[in-house]
């Protein structure tokens, strides 16, 4: 009796080497397999109510798809969203083209869908329509508005297009509503913004109140883009729910499901030259030259 028992509880412990071999082997991923905590990173500036909302809908649907419990973490201004980037906080980044150059370059992200919008978006510097600027060497010796630093359009560009010049003083606006107030104002000669935000903010001030004084070279749209702390199978199930997910999300959330991210390679670049000047924005006067 003995040897069958042996015999038996040999045959018992295959059996269960065989069903944990099966539980943890090839085949469809189980929900252990998939992130079991998912933070959605994303700068939500003035419009945060009803697009925090949108982002909502896409948030549910991606914790249902992956199984798993994701956070939705917005921010109000690109410096902050700078931090969370560089700390790699965010497990996904819903970008715009500067803070998605900044994350490639700095943090390892990985872009893996390109955002919604105008696929070649500039840089303008606005004034009044009664200034008597005319180029960018007019504004010499003037106080500028500038975005916060992480703002393609509001901060990388327009330094690489002033260099060279001494300006009186750099002010940092939150908003392009806000710089369009101060450039009203008089507060500042002029202001950077993006093309696409001016034409939206504008509509709040009498008609002929601005007009562009310069306009940068155009850049690619933003990105969505994954943290390098997402392990590489979980991020394999994240674009697929991703790309699978409906229309209406894909639009609320604001990324392109069926197209390569972009290439942000020249943005980097141009983020790399601008860099050395970032110590002279603050003082008075900006001296936005390198060199002693």
């Amino acid at each position: 009796m003995s040897r069958w028992r042996r015999l038996f509880k040999f045959c018992l412990v295959g059996l269960m080497a065989v069903v944990l071999l099966q539980a943890i082997g090839c085949g469809p991923a189980k929900v252990a397999d998939q992130p079991l905590r998912l933070t959605i990173g994303l700068v939500s500036y003035d419009d945060g109510a009803s697009s925090l909302e949108k982002y909502q809908r896409f948030q549910t649907y991606l914790a249902e798809q992956l199984k798993a419990v994701v956070e939705l973490e917005p921010v109000f201004n690109e410096i902050r969203a700078v931090e969370q980037i560089r700390d790699a906080n965010w497990s996904l980044v819903f970008a715009p083209s500067g803070l998605a150059a900044i994350a490639m370059a700095e943090a390892n992200y990985l872009p893996i869908f390109p955002m919604l919008g105008a696929p070649n978006q500039k840089s303008v510097l606005v004034v009044r329509s009664d200034s008597p600027f005319q180029a960018l060497g007019d504004l010499a010796n003037q106080t500028l508005a500038l975005g916060e630093a992480g703002s393609a359009t509001g901060y990388y560009l327009p330094l690489y297009d002033l260099y060279g010049l001494t300006l009186k003083a750099i002010e940092f606006s939150s908003t392009p509503a806000t710089t369009l107030e101060w450039i009203a104002s008089g507060r500042v000669a002029a202001g950077a913004m993006s093309e696409d935000a001016f034409q939206q903010s504008r509509s709040a001030f009498a008609g002929d109140t601005f007009r562009v004084l310069h306009a940068s070279r155009a850049i690619p749209p933003g990105a969505v883009l994954i943290s390098p702390n997402v392990d590489r199978n979980q991020q394999q199930y994240l674009e697929q729910a991703m790309q699978n997910a409906p229309s209406n999300l894909t639009a609320d959330a604001g990324y392109v499901p069926n197209a390569p991210p972009p290439d942000l390679s020249q943005l980097i670049a141009l983020v790399n030259k601008v860099r050395p000047l970032e110590p002279r924005v603050k003082e008075q006067p900006a001296v936005l030259t390198l060199g002693p």
